[in-house]
């Protein structure tokens, strides 16, 4: 019983250090904090002024006495420092918590934030009173951040008393996968994720998302869903949708792409509503398909001495753009070299929106030592990898013979003469024959 009383006291001490690490997994945060320099008007270039600033973060709230134990850094102003509640540990990240002493840090931003009533109709519904909210009387903040190694990116919008340090994250919208890259015809799934404070007058209020596309300086609305009337806007877009139930129960409000297409390729911008607040995080899709190669003609033909046989590769089917074509040579004792880019033609597009390129080489064996042939090989390079394509040179009429050959002729050599030797020999005994026959009839 004793053994078993110590096993359970240790399981116990375990389990209080475990929930001790846990909840000092939150990061202190260094970040900037951008607004507008005061005394300057409304217009297209409105200056602005950046400040150090630290978030220490808890998942519980504040006491006096754990604010008296942090020691915030002595080059940072007191009013830029702030202790943030955050009950669902969304700032509680491993990639925003470098390693200490770590080169690399997460990227941060704090920006004032004003609440206002979104103006595009899927969320209409939110805000149906004309009358703002005494809730919305309030400090509010919107924080950007960006993990390690590409592994997050956040977007929470913090409201804290009039004049407190303590703001408290209200709504939170993240994303596990802040770029993906996809093959062609692959489903994709573009993630994005919410959450919303219960205890806020704001939850239970309704929601709406919305999924917007952006790439050079053209976008389109992929997708928008309004929750609190359970129904989906009218949009040009196929192949898109959302797991509903997912949507309610979790949060849940990534994007399915069916079936990706080089058209998919971009920035899309999730967008999370509430009523009168809003947070948003973007996401890039890049669509990398390697090219296909084909060596024409083929097979192909003997080269002789002095001819020039041109050919041709062909690479098709292949997105982004930016290829590197190239071309080798491997002899017959096993050497590759390089025989140039050949003659490169610009790039042409399908109506898939894949490209295609061709690469012309001319080959000439008395320049390019070609010796009596061997393999041919287009050497394609792209972000998707590198592709080959190999066809087999042969090269007659060389006037110094190969080692093979030597053999092979010095084997027909010695055939040639066992053959004359066998007949000699075979004449030689019919011919004595003969004579002994003749000899006895006389």
């Amino acid at each position: 019983m004793s053994e078993i009383a110590t096993i359970y006291k240790i399981s116990i001490i375990a389990f209080t250090l475990f929930c001790s690490a846990s909840g000092s997994a939150c990061p202190v945060l260094e970040c900037w904090f951008v607004q507008e320099k005061p005394g300057h008007g409304g217009g297209f270039s409105v200056p602005m002024s950046q400040e150090k600033s630290l978030m220490f973060i808890r998942t519980e709230p504040y006491s006096e006495e754990t604010m008296s134990e942090l020691h915030p850094p002595a080059d940072i102003s007191p009013s830029r420092i702030y202790y943030v509640t955050d009950p669902a540990g969304s700032f509680c990240s491993a990639a925003l918590n470098p390693p200490k002493g770590s080169v690399n840090k997460p990227k941060c931003e704090i920006n004032p934030f004003m609440p206002h009533a979104s103006m595009v109709r899927w969320t209409s519904a939110l805000t149906d009173s004309a009358q703002s909210p005494v809730y919305l009387q309030a400090d509010w903040f919107s924080v950007a951040a960006q993990g390690l190694d590409e592994q997050l990116t956040l977007s929470n919008i913090m409201r804290a008393p009039s004049a407190s340090k303590e703001p408290e994250v209200i709504l939170s919208v993240s994303s596990k996968t802040p770029v993906v890259r996809s093959r062609l015809g692959e489903l994709v799934l573009l993630d994005c994720g919410f959450w919303v404070d219960p205890s806020s007058p704001v939850h239970g209020s309704g929601f709406s998302v919305e999924w917007r596309y952006q790439f050079r300086g053209e976008g389109r609305l992929v997708l928008a869903y309004d929750g609190k009337n359970d129904r989906f806007a009218e949009t040009s877009e196929t192949g898109a949708d959302i797991d509903i139930t997912g949507l309610y129960e979790t949060g849940n409000a990534s994007l399915i792409l069916e079936e990706s297409q080089v058209r998919h390729s971009g920035t899309y911008i999730c967008t999370v509503y509430l009523p009168h607040l809003l947070a948003q995080v973007a996401v890039d899709l890049e669509i990398v398909e390697p090219p296909s190669l084909s060596i024409f003609p083929s097979p192909l033909p003997l080269l002789v001495p002095g001819q020039v046989l041109l050919i041709q590769c062909e690479a098709s089917g292949f997105a982004p753009h930016t290829l590197d074509l190239g071309w080798e040579f491997t002899g017959a004792d096993g050497k590759s070299r390089s025989l140039g880019q050949g003659g490169v033609t610009g790039h042409r597009q399908a109506s898939d929106g894949t490209f295609s390129q061709s690469s012309r080489l001319e080959l000439d064996s008395s320049k390019l030592g070609l010796g009596r042939g061997g393999d041919i090989t287009c050497v394609a390079k792209h972000d998707g990898g590198t592709r080959r394509a190999s066809a087999a040179l042969n090269v007659i009429g060389v006037s110094a013979p190969s080692i093979e050959d030597s053999m092979a002729m010095v084997a027909v050599a010695l055939l040639l003469y066992g053959m004359i030797k066998f007949l000699s020999w075979t004449f030689s005994s019919s011919e004595g024959e003969v004579n002994l026959d003749v000899e006895g009839i006389f």
